[in-house]
């Protein structure tokens, strides 16, 4: 995963005509589809899931593919005909298509993930830099827990002096901390296959299909609904092609090419390398990156792996610390949807209370790793409440998208998707069966407390979802609203 910010998506782009008063308009900066379809790849792929899906072996081919089908596909084409006919992003959307109060439901769910979502990357970061100091405490729920607030109040103090230059360490994060070690572990796993090595997953025709033991076997699948997400902030850029409606399709499957090419080997990768029932879902990449370093004498090499990875995970987690909460913050301000201690800016212009009282939260959700005896029960337990919140966003955005086809078909569009109620249906259904599913304990940890996992997934998802965006709205009061006149939008 990566930057996920809430977007001031533009209108369908000018033509090059002469505007009112004999003066030329602004040029438009146009992109190629390749240049889009890149830049989607970056802010999508990561090397994070793979070790998640590489506990089925050969089946992980199957179960990153139907997501992209039913989901990725829907998400991409729906948002960007929403990002070219209404600027502002999801709240506009929702907003224009349902209702306000929806929209603000839909812009909190977008921020709101990042509280489950920091925890997770952070353990990743954990377990990874465990290999770099001591593999041992890659399982332990204490290092893990002071890894995360460790790093994310010093994230906190970076974002709030509005530090310049994030963009540019997250956008390098593609090369160093993905490309690189992903081509390493793919090309080093074929290299221990073709020595004679017997791969610890079967890599058979049998094993294509993930073995069926009821609705459990299948839940990691929804893991892969937050892998793919964020597609709808790639979609403003649809006003930047010079013809959206050839040009996108071929941006968006393009980039699906590229992230399954990122997700699938190096997923098969660790699952020819280490075997499923020793696999940990926060430290799988560096097991395997061990593993195989071993297997050719150069252990050497994993602490710089370890460094790479942490590098690129941490230059992403900044800037997601200002996107998301800056969105909420402008429509807030505007709308008067949160209090007014939480819509304070520092003297940087950075909304640090939103950022502290999020760390607040984080803090005490790091707990949980040291709380949780098992590291990746606790990275999969928080990995499965984010995915659920961002998703009932995408629940309304298809709903809006729909509606908004329906009633307004005159508008103007930029670029319109083929089918659009039709892929609407699909990626709502799709959205919804991931977020029901999500409430199953995986078949992984069925030997856990079925009622304590139940309750915690629940708890997080629609209590942060839609029980605190709730009492907010109901609680708001006209003085909230503090945004100057010219902070509002025409």
């Amino acid at each position: 995963m990566s930057t996920k910010d809430v977007p001031a998506s533009r209108s369908a782009p000018p033509t090059d005509a002469r505007a009112a008063g004999g003066t030329r308009a602004p040029a438009v900066a146009y992109i190629s589809w390749v240049a889009l379809a890149l830049m989607t790849t970056s802010s999508v792929a990561s090397l994070r899931p793979s070790p998640t899906m590489a506990v089925y072996g050969l089946a992980a081919v199957f179960l990153y593919l139907i997501p992209a089908l039913v989901f990725l596909i829907p998400t991409s084409l729906v948002s960007a005909e929403l990002a070219s006919g209404w600027s502002g992003g999801v709240y506009r959307w929702v907003s224009e298509g349902i209702s306000k109060p929806m929209g603000f439901l839909a812009v909190w769910c977008q921020f709101a993930m990042t509280v489950f979502y920091y925890p997770s990357l952070l353990g990743f970061v954990a377990a990874t830099l465990a290999y770099v100091i001591n593999p041992d405490l890659a399982s332990s729920g204490v290092w893990t827990a002071i890894v995360i607030v460790v790093c994310y109040w010093t994230g906190v103090w970076v974002s709030s002096r509005g530090t310049k230059g994030v963009a540019g360490l997250a956008s390098s994060g593609l090369i160093i901390g993905t490309l690189i070690p992903g081509v390493l572990l793919v090309t080093l796993g074929l290299v221990f296959l073709g020595q004679g090595n017997e791969s610890a997953a079967p890599m058979t025709a049998d094993n294509l299909l993930p073995a069926w033991a009821g609705l459990a076997s299948l839940v990691l699948i929804v893991n892969n609904f937050l892998s793919y997400s964020g597609m709808e902030m790639n979609a403003v850029h649809v006003s930047s092609l010079r013809d959206p409606a050839k040009q996108f399709p071929k941006a968006m499957f393009l980039a699906m090419g590229l992230v399954l090419l990122i997700f699938i080997p190096p997923a098969l990768a660790i699952s020819w390398i280490v075997p499923a029932e020793q696999l940990s879902l926060t430290a799988g990449i560096m097991q395997a990156f061990d593993a195989v370093f071993a297997e050719f004498g150069t252990q050497w090499l994993t602490p710089i792996i370890g460094v790479m990875l942490v590098m690129a995970s941490l230059g992403g987690m900044l800037t997601w610390l200002a996107g998301p909460s800056r969105g909420l913050l402008l429509i807030s301000r505007q709308e008067g949807y949160l209090p007014p201690f939480l819509q304070r800016l520092n003297k940087h212009g950075v909304q640090q209370n939103i950022l502290v009282t999020q760390g607040l939260i984080t803090t005490l959700i790091a707990l949980g790793y040291a709380l949780i005896p098992d590291v990746s029960s606790a990275y999969w337990i928080f990995s499965v409440i984010t995915t659920q919140v961002y998703l009932i966003m995408y629940l309304l955005m298809f709903v809006a998208a729909a509606r908004l086809r329906r009633r307004q078909p005159d508008h103007p569009r930029g670029y319109r998707a083929p089918m659009l109620v039709g892929l609407c249906g699909v990626g709502f259904a799709a959205s919804l069966a991931a977020l029901l599913i999500g409430f199953i304990p995986p078949s992984q940890f069925g030997s856990g407390n079925v009622g304590v996992y139940l309750l915690i997934v629940a708890g997080g998802a629609l209590g942060l979802g839609l029980l605190v965006p709730y009492l907010f709205y109901r609680l708001r009061k006209p003085s909230w609203r503090t945004a100057t006149p010219e902070e509002v939008p025409a």
